[in-house]
């Protein structure tokens, strides 16, 4: 299963431009990417904190052949992209529910999933946000970047890559498991 990237210089959110597209282009495996946010989408309502030279990606997928409750699908994500980090430091990476990944009780990276309905399709929307080079300010939660962690300039489209590899071989695995059922 491939997802057809959609890339931008600067949007709103990735997770409203993902719902965008979904309803301009009846696109069914997305991934929108931009090098800067500037009204990020957090848990809660929150706004999640855009600095220039961090990742925000979002992934969209059709949920018609995968029945995980949202919790599950979120926990399955994290672990992906845990995967993901752990190629670049041996640091402990610990899960924080609902959505966060912590190394050194210090944020790196945040989730957030929404579920769509468009045309009597269900869709999962899955933004994601990880410090590469950048630790935002976030009042009462500290946080942290994988440059600063690893003291290796890290690239963003190195990450982008792997990413988009490791949810299109999950996916892809996780389609074929319903189907078979």
């Amino acid at each position: 299963m491939k997802f057809k990237k959609f890339k931008f210089k600067k949007v709103k959110s990735t997770n409203n431009t993902a719902i965008r597209i979904i309803k301009k282009t009846h696109c069914k495996f997305g991934m929108v990417i931009s090098e800067s946010q500037t009204n990020g989408k957090g848990q809660y309502g929150r706004k999640w904190i855009s600095n220039k030279g961090n990742l925000f990606v979002t992934f969209f997928h059709e949920l018609n052949k995968i029945k995980l409750s949202i919790t599950t699908l979120t926990k399955l994500n994290c672990l992906l992209i845990k995967k993901l980090i752990s190629k670049y430091t041996s640091k402990k990476i610990f899960y924080k529910k609902p959505n966060d990944l912590l190394i050194e009780k210090k944020k790196i990276c945040g989730i957030l999933q929404e579920i769509i309905f468009m045309q009597n399709k269900k869709y999962l929307i899955t933004g994601i946000g990880i410090n590469i080079n950048k630790s935002p300010y976030i009042k009462n939660c500290p946080t942290t970047n994988l440059n600063d962690l690893t003291n290796k300039n890290i690239k963003i489209n190195e990450i982008e890559k792997s990413l988009k590899l490791i949810f299109e071989n999950n996916l892809s695995r996780m389609y074929k498991i319903r189907a078979n059922n």
